[in-house]
C-alpha cells in the first residue's frame, strides 16, 4: 500500500453551571476575582454598566431644568434637598447593582420607591401654580432608571409593572391633564416592555450557546478519546484476533471475543467528522524541548519522527530544527505513527517519509507501495466503525487547523500528504 499524508498546523499552537436568572442557566463565572461579580461573557454586564450611566446622565439633566427654574419653584432649599438625596441614591446604586447578589427585591423596591418620592414631592417643592404653568416635575429623565433596572433583572413583565407605577404617579401629581402629559408615561411604558424582552431573548440565546459549547466540548472529547482507543486497544484486539485464529483450540476462541469485543467497540467510539478543536495529547515525553514555561514549551519534530525510524521505515527531513509548540508537534507525529501504522498493516510493511519546511508551513509525506486504497474503502471504513484514517489521521489534522490528502489508486501504493501553515 502506497501511502502519502499531507498536514498543515499553525505554528502558534493547538488549542458548569452558572448562575440562574428566571430560571435560565448563564455561562459560570471564571475563577478569579471580578469587580462586579458577573460572569466575564455575561451580556448583563454591560447593561447594568449602561444604567449607571444613564443615571448620571440623566441626574446632570435634572440639575440643569432645576437650576433654569429655581426663581419658579415655591421651595427652592427643599429642591436643593431633594436634589442631593438623588445624587446619593445615584451613586449608592451603582455601588449597589454592581453586585449580583444584591440585584433583589429590597434594593429594587427602594429604588422605585425613591424614584416615586422624588416625583410625588415634587408638588409640594415646585408648587402646583409652577406645574401647571409647565416646569417639569423633579425627576424628569432620572424616573426612567428604576424601570430599567426592573427589566433587566426580570424581563418585560417586571419592567412594564414599574413603568405602570411610576406613569400613574406622574399622572396624579399633574395639576392639568393635556394630551403632552401621557408622553412621559408611555415612554417609560415601551421602555420597559422593550428592554426586558431583549434583555429575555438575550438570555434565551446565551443559554443555548451554553448548551452548544457543552455537547462541543463533549463532542471534541469523545473524539479524542476515540483516538487515544483506536492507537491503543482496538490495535491490541485486532492482533489477538488474527493470530488467534491462526493457533485454533482456545486461542481462537479469545481470537473470536476479541472480534466481538473490537466491533462493540468501534460500533461504540464511531463519530461523525473531525471538528476542530483543542488538543492536550501525549507522544514521545519531552524529546526536542527548548525551554520556556509549561504550554509555551517547543519540540523538534525531527526528534519526536526519528523515533519512528526503522529498516522498513525511511526518513528524509531537514538538517536543521523544525521546532513547533509541543502539543502540535505531538499530535503531527501521532498522525504520522498512524500512517505508518497503516503502511506496516495493509501496505507491505514499507514507507518512506518526507519532511518539509518552509516559511508559511511544515509538509509531512508518508508513501508506501502497497496495493493502494479501492475506492469508498476509507468512507465505508469509517461506516463500520473503523476510524484509523478518519480520527487519527484526518481527524488529528483537522483540530490543528491543518489539512490532509490521502492519494491512492489500486496497486499504485498511497501518499498521504500532512500539511500545517506557520500562522
Amino acid at each position: 500500500m502506497r501511502l502519502r499524508t499531507t498536514a498543515v498546523v499553525p505554528a502558534g499552537g493547538v488549542g458548569a453551571t452558572g448562575p440562574v436568572w428566571q430560571g435560565r442557566r448563564v455561562p459560570p463565572s471564571s475563577s478569579g476575582p471580578g469587580r462586579t461579580g458577573d460572569p466575564p461573557g455575561s451580556f448583563q454586564l454591560p447593561l447594568w454598566r449602561a444604567i449607571a450611566v444613564f443615571r448620571f446622565a440623566a441626574l446632570g439633566y435634572v440639575v440643569v431644568l432645576a437650576v433654569r427654574n429655581l426663581s419658579q419653584f415655591a421651595r427652592p432649599g427643599a429642591a436643593a434637598v431633594v436634589l442631593v438625596a438623588m445624587a446619593g441614591w445615584t451613586v449608592l446604586t451603582a455601588y449597589a447593582y454592581a453586585r449580583p447578589d444584591r440585584r433583589r427585591w429590597p434594593l429594587l423596591s427602594a429604588d422605585l420607591a425613591v424614584a416615586l418620592a422624588a416625583l410625588l414631592v415634587s408638588p409640594w417643592v415646585i408648587g402646583r401654580s409652577a406645574l401647571a404653568a409647565g416646569v417639569p416635575t423633579l425627576g424628569v429623565a432620572w424616573l426612567a432608571a428604576p424601570v430599567l433596572t426592573w427589566a433587566v433583572s426580570g424581563g418585560r413583565r417586571r419592567g412594564l409593572a414599574a413603568a405602570l407605577v411610576l406613569a400613574a404617579a406622574d399622572l396624579a401629581v399633574r395639576v392639568r391633564i393635556t394630551g403632552s402629559s401621557f408622553t412621559g408615561g408611555i415612554l417609560m411604558v415601551l421602555a420597559g416592555f422593550t428592554v426586558g424582552h431583549v434583555t429575555r431573548l438575550a438570555a434565551s440565546a446565551e443559554e443555548r450557546l451554553q448548551r452548544a459549547v457543552e455537547l462541543e466540548a463533549a463532542t471534541r472529547e469523545r473524539e479524542r478519546l476515540a483516538r487515544g482507543i483506536h492507537d491503543s486497544v482496538l490495535q491490541v484486539l485486532a492482533m489477538v484476533q488474527r493470530r488467534g485464529a491462526q493457533l485454533g483450540g482456545e486461542a481462537g476462541e479469545l481470537a473470536r471475543l476479541a472480534g466481538e469485543q473490537e466491533a462493540a467497540l468501534r460500533s461504540l467510539i464511531a463519530t461523525g467528522p473531525a471538528q476542530p478543536a483543542e488538543r492536550t495529547t501525549g507522544g514521545p515525553a519531552g524529546a526536542g524541548r527548548t525551554g520556556g514555561p509549561a504550554g509555551g514549551d517547543e519540540l523538534d519534530l525531527r526528534v519526536l519522527l526519528g523515533g519512528y525510524s526503522s529498516p522498513t521505515v525511511s526518513m528524509a527531513m531537514p538538517a536543521t530544527p523544525i521546532r513547533l509548540p509541543a502539543p502540535v508537534a505531538r499530535e503531527l507525529a501521532a498522525a504520522v505513527k498512524a500512517a505508518l501504522d497503516n503502511a506496516a498493516q495493509h501496505g507491505g510493511g514499507r514507507a518512506w517519509v518526507l519532511v518539509e519546511e518552509e516559511d508559511e508551513a511544515v509538509t509531512v509525506s508518508i508513501r508506501d507501495d502497497g496495493p493502494g486504497i479501492p475506492p469508498g474503502r476509507l468512507e465505508a471504513a469509517a461506516g463500520q466503525g473503523r476510524l484509523g484514517v478518519a480520527q487519527s489521521i484526518q481527524g488529528r489534522i483537522t483540530d490543528l487547523g491543518g489539512s490532509a490528502k490521502i492519494s491512492s489508486a489500486p496497486g499504485e501504493g498511497t501518499e498521504v500528504e500532512l500539511r500545517l501553515p506557520r500562522r
